[in-house]
């Protein structure tokens, strides 16, 4: 029997949510894929073995014979999760962080640790008593350049990890740290790509802004003037709200689908818009931005809270100073004489500990919106009565 025969005499179980469905030949099996029934993460197992394994394991099944490189093909969503609520979705995303605290944390130190040494040696150089430059203060200069630059070029594998990692322990398989960054780097060029792209438009709408701002602060008395930066104002609001839909899901369809660049945001923005029929608060979008506003009013609270006297007190004198170049220049001389502060930098630190869990909510909703956006795929009593029909 030749093996192509072979293969299509051999007959598979598959697994969902505890429930086993078959026998199947391969070729059912590839209907059920074409359906959207099958996924590569499904577990799977011949009738003559007791062995489970992944779908996407089986050969010829998902892998195109055509693909000459299969690190760049699209794959399907990696995991299903049945709908859940917004409530749900946090929740999950706690027990996520829980399990896989020292792996999520050792992905942090690939960013937290270059960046501590970083601030470290330009603490070292402001603590120098001598005002010329020297071949210490040079030495420092050129080795907190060169760690803030290995922090900055570990941020996709940091970003790509999480993704992965996410998935694995969401759906209950131990997968090592070692095979986590073996996968994650090979997305650096693609993550870091579409990091630059995203974080530089968010920067020049942010830019944009503070533009606006300066504009109203000058205008004075003049009405066209304040009507002309209201105008801006809500144009800039408009694009930073569609560009926010644009990019809500892109590390997901990077990474987890294997998108290219402009795929990724295509995707990105179908999904975000996607659930038109649901209510509102229940769509994507609006729980992507919950999501994105709780994590940065923790950030606003953990980080200005312990510094909210010294910065009202700042703000006072700005009000009221009548030299604003002395008032700069006697904040600059407290800031160096105030060195490395333990006590301010320790909540900078908690956030980047807490930081995956950012990462892990946008996982988890991507995840219940594509179950969502196709019930049929993701619903294990519609598997069942399609697949014995």
């Amino acid at each position: 029997m030749m093996p192509d025969d072979q293969a299509m005499s051999e007959e598979w179980i598959v697994r969902v949510r505890g429930r086993e469905y078959g026998p199947a030949t391969l070729e059912t099996l590839r209907e059920w894929k074409s359906e959207g029934r099958l996924l590569p993460g499904n577990e799977v197992r011949r009738t003559d073995a007791d062995t489970w394994m992944r779908a996407e394991e089986i050969p010829g099944l998902f892998v195109d014979p055509a693909s000459s490189s299969p690190d760049r093909r699209r794959t399907e969503p990696p995991l299903q999760l049945p709908p859940r609520s917004f409530g749900q979705i946090l929740v999950e995303t706690v027990r996520i962080y829980r399990r896989g605290f020292l792996q999520f944390l050792c992905l942090t130190l690939l960013i937290l640790l270059p960046s501590i040494c970083s601030q470290l040696a330009v603490a070292l150089t402001q603590a120098g008593s001598e005002p010329a430059v020297g071949l210490r203060t040079l030495a420092l200069g050129s080795l907190s350049l060169l760690l803030s630059m290995v922090s900055i070029a570990m941020m996709p594998v940091y970003i790509a990890g999480i993704q992965i990692l996410t998935v694995e322990i969401a759906g209950g398989r131990p997968c090592g740290l070692a095979a986590v960054l073996n996968r994650a780097v090979r997305f650096w060029p693609r993550v870091a790509g579409l990091c630059i792209f995203v974080y530089g438009v968010f920067f020049v709408l942010m830019m944009f802004g503070l533009l606006i701002a300066g504009m109203a602060l000058t205008a004075g008395s003049s009405l066209f003037l304040a009507f002309l930066a209201l105008a801006l104002l809500v144009g800039q609001v408009w694009m930073f709200g569609r560009f926010f839909a644009t990019v809500l899901f892109w590390q997901q369809f990077a990474v987890l689908e294997n998108a290219e660049f402009f795929d990724a945001l295509r995707e990105s923005r179908n999904l975000a818009r996607s659930g038109s029929h649901l209510p509102w608060f229940q769509r994507p979008l609006w729980r992507g931005a919950f999501i994105a506003s709780i994590w940065f009013g923790f950030v606003l609270v953990v980080t200005l809270g312990p510094e909210w006297s010294t910065l009202t007190h700042y703000w006072n004198q700005l009000v009221s100073t009548q030299d604003p170049q002395a008032f700069m220049r006697q904040l600059t001389e407290a800031q160096q004489a105030r060195g490395f502060d333990l006590a301010g930098f320790a909540p900078s630190v908690l956030t980047k500990i807490l930081q995956p869990m950012l990462g892990i909510a946008f996982v988890v909703l991507y995840l219940e919106s594509k179950s969502a956006s196709a019930p049929r795929a993701h619903n294990a009593d519609a598997f069942q009565r399609d697949a014995f029909r």
